[in-house]
């Protein structure tokens, strides 16, 4: 399509002919100007359900912060092989967008569930979180890309167009999954602090910071009392 446009340019053409494209190509023109707000219905999409899952406006935020990087990740592998953005390839990208952010859900599902039913500390819910769900994240996205290795490196009859997608795909997750283990806990904090910001609340304490607020007193003779808040007298 560069290349018959490149060439229209160079021509003479009359101001009554209008060149256009035809058949596939103009299938792809078609695709690629309605691709943006697919992508964007699919994030807006994705942000509502976590919303209502999470009964939390940010977090939501938090599990799409893990996108970008994939995208990334996909594009750079089409370049290392040379390998055109089609079509294909942009099924691929919004593949991902349902595989990557997984890794963010098993995270912060765990570290909110710390918070509200633990009473734990951000930083503690999501340290966690990290800790006890590595191997799931691990074992989930191996499964993803192992699964889409053979498409990668396929041949064969109609291999150059099944090749793009699992190219897109194993070089999204690679890319991702090293930087979403890094990146997730740190959003997820700041995200936190943004919330509290807003809301006018001071962030939770840590749990070693408010152990001693409800031990029992000491008394002068040495016997452990409470102090027991007074009543309010019933109404007669």
């Amino acid at each position: 399509m560069v290349a018959v446009q490149d060439a229209v340019r160079t021509m003479v053409v009359p101001a009554t002919i209008h060149p256009g494209f035809q058949g596939t190509a103009q299938v792809f023109q078609d695709s690629l100007a309605s691709e943006p707000y697919l992508i964007l219905g699919a994030l807006v999409t994705i942000y509502i359900v976590l919303g209502i899952l999470y009964e939390n406006y940010v977090h939501p935020i938090t599990i799409l912060s893990t996108l970008p990087s994939a995208g990334v990740g996909a594009l750079l592998a089409l370049l290392l092989f040379q390998t055109e953005l089609s079509i294909i390839a942009f099924i691929g990208i919004i593949l991902l967008i349902g595989i990557v952010k997984k890794n963010a859900i098993l995270m912060i599902d765990f570290a909110i569930e710390a918070e509200r039913k633990q009473d734990n500390s951000p930083e503690q819910s999501i340290y966690q979180a990290c800790l006890l769900r590595f191997r799931p994240i691990m074992m989930t996205t191996m499964a993803a890309m192992f699964g889409g290795l053979p498409i990668a490196i396929s041949g064969g009859n109609g291999s150059e167009l099944r090749r793009p997608l699992g190219i897109a795909i194993v070089g999204g997750l690679m890319v991702s999954q090293m930087l979403t283990l890094y990146t997730t806990p740190v959003v997820y904090l700041y995200m936190d602090r943004f919330r509290a910001l807003i809301s006018g609340r001071k962030t939770l304490r840590p749990l070693e910071d408010r152990q001693g607020e409800n031990t029992p007193k000491i008394g002068s003779q040495g016997v452990a009392h409470e102090t027991i808040p007074a009543q309010p007298a019933p109404n007669l």
